[in-house]
């Protein structure tokens, strides 16, 4: 099988791979569509691994190993591929574990269900773990003021859905050009705006102060944590606010210590937060069905596995805005 193998730079290798088997509770998927994350590019960077970075899979089963009950060759499914593992998601075909493999239902596309697995389980992560905000089925019952910086992003947008259907409101939502994206997700009526982090770092304490209109800010998504989010989030957030990362192998010693900091690693669904992985990907793949949960915008990047380069470097550039790169397999030169 062809498979992409990615290295510092970011240098992309196309490479021939024999067809992975899956061990007791994993899935092999032949892989549709595969998504991509800004992680694809930076971990080899920061660690100096070299690897198939792809963690997002689409496609149909066509292996179950030992113990998977809830799986069958056939079946149209997503996954969350098990980060710096082998046999990801830059490939004709590429392994899960079943507790992180869902239904897709039948109006999803397999690019969009590419869109999902590792974004939108670090937006749940990062809500309900991390924050402790109210979950889904038991959503807030009073005002609570939630800021998401960067909300335009993958984990941004997702975090907007999810608080919606938790009922967290107002939802102060930072962004830049793709504020028309955040605005098709808040609800204006319940107190939600969007301010512009482009007016520079002073103008944007002084609106979220305004925003928060006198209530204490306890809750921030920092969807970014570099370029000074955290920074800027510190001078407003209050004693004993909660604030979660996503940025691993960061120094975050400058958010005071009044403020509890966490760390979002999505990694937590294949450890010590399997059962909430198995729990939220289900959940998810209802939320798809009923519509309430929406995928963010895809854009097929040409050549499959070739166009991985391409994607990678427009990622570190800064040149994905409110999209997602994903990539059908079968557009890769040499593959039938």
């Amino acid at each position: 099988m062809k498979e992409a193998i990615v290295s510092k730079g970011p240098k992309v290798e196309i490479i021939d791979s024999p067809i992975p088997k899956p061990g007791p509770d994993q899935v092999l998927i032949k892989v549709n569509v595969s998504g991509s994350n800004p992680k694809d590019w930076k971990l080899p960077l920061w660690i100096g691994s070299t690897l198939n970075q792809g963690d997002d899979i689409a496609g149909i089963v066509d292996q179950v190993g030992e113990n998977v009950y809830e799986f069958k060759p056939g079946d149209r499914v997503a996954a969350f591929h098990e980060m710096t593992t082998p046999h990801g998601s830059y490939a004709e075909y590429a392994i899960a574990w079943q507790h992180t493999t869902f239904h897709i239902p039948k109006h999803t596309s397999f690019e969009e269900a590419a869109a999902l697995p590792l974004a939108a389980m670090t937006s749940a992560l990062g809500l309900y773990l991390r924050l402790g905000l109210p979950q889904p089925w038991v959503p807030a019952t009073e005002p609570i003021p939630l800021v998401i910086y960067g909300a335009a992003s993958a984990v941004g947008s997702y975090a907007i859905q999810l608080a919606q259907k938790s009922n967290i409101h107002p939802l102060i939502c930072v962004a830049g050009r793709s504020s028309a994206h955040v605005e098709k997700l808040i609800d204006r009526s319940k107190g939600d705006v969007i301010l512009d982090y482009r007016e520079g770092g002073d103008a944007l304490v002084e609106n979220l102060k305004k925003a928060a209109d006198g209530r204490p800010l306890l809750y921030a998504f920092d969807a970014v944590s570099e370029k000074g989010s955290y920074l800027n989030l510190s001078k407003v957030l209050a004693k004993g606010a909660k604030i979660t990362l996503v940025l691993p192998l960061k120094d975050y010693s400058e958010i005071p210590e009044y403020i509890e900091h966490y760390l979002t690693n999505v990694g937590a669904a294949h450890k010590d937060a399997k059962d909430f992985g198995y729990v939220f990907f289900r959940y998810l793949a209802r939320g798809l069905h009923e519509g309430w949960f929406k995928p963010q915008p895809q854009e097929v990047v040409p050549g499959g596995l070739g166009g991985v380069q391409q994607a990678l470097e427009n990622l570190m550039n800064g040149k994905a805005n409110a999209v997602k790169y994903v990539f059908r397999i079968s557009d890769t030169e040499g593959v039938s």
